[in-house]
């Protein structure tokens, strides 16, 4: 029973992602409707990370992607604008979701993942908010919605500041939350 309630909730979180796709067409919002599609590829990879690396992901983890997800496509319905700390709060997310990853692989190959944590969560921050800026000015040079928004230079300062927040609560809390996630002398065969 704890299963199917499990997967209700994963269910239950993505439709709140499709709910976000069908607002941002009929708002015709294109950030809304290309950030729901993003997400609900994001929540698939999860299920495909386990079958491709013989890995079995908890309940939770499963669920914090979703959520994760989930906050990303409702800020593009008004959040991102509204809630001053709503920005935070999914940088520091997907920073944790990026260096999970990171770390469960340093971990599996048996390599210190702190640096490579930290590395890669700075700068593929940083890429976002290249990438976040090109896409916004060109947006705006063709006269259309940009399907992200750039806020200057003080916001990116937060952004990259709670990207970093979440690659060190990744390597404070990786081996108690990620430890399945590791190799085992039973899994690799040693």
């Amino acid at each position: 029973m704890l299963r199917s309630v499990k997967r209700a909730a994963e269910r239950g979180l993505q439709a709140g992602i499709l709910t976000v796709f069908a607002v941002g067409l009929r708002r015709r919002s294109p950030g809304a409707v290309v950030n729901a599609v993003c997400a609900l590829f994001v929540t698939a990879l999860p299920r495909r990370l386990e079958r491709r690396y013989d890995l079995e992901l908890r309940a939770w983890q499963r669920l914090y992607v979703d959520t994760g997800m989930l906050t990303h496509a409702v800020g593009m319905l008004g959040p991102y604008d509204d809630v001053w700390w709503w920005d935070n709060v999914t940088h520091t997310c997907s920073a944790t979701l990026l260096g999970g990853v990171v770390f469960a692989a340093a971990r599996r190959r048996d390599r210190d993942p702190r640096p490579r944590v930290v590395a890669v969560v700075v700068c593929l921050g940083v890429l976002w908010e290249v990438f976040e800026y090109v896409i916004h000015a060109v947006a705006r040079r063709l006269g259309v919605e940009p399907i992200l928004v750039s806020y200057g230079s003080a916001d990116v300062a937060a952004d990259l500041a709670f990207d970093l927040l979440g690659a060190l609560l990744v390597l404070a809390f990786g081996d108690r939350l990620l430890g399945n996630l590791v190799a085992t002398d039973e899994h690799d065969g040693r």
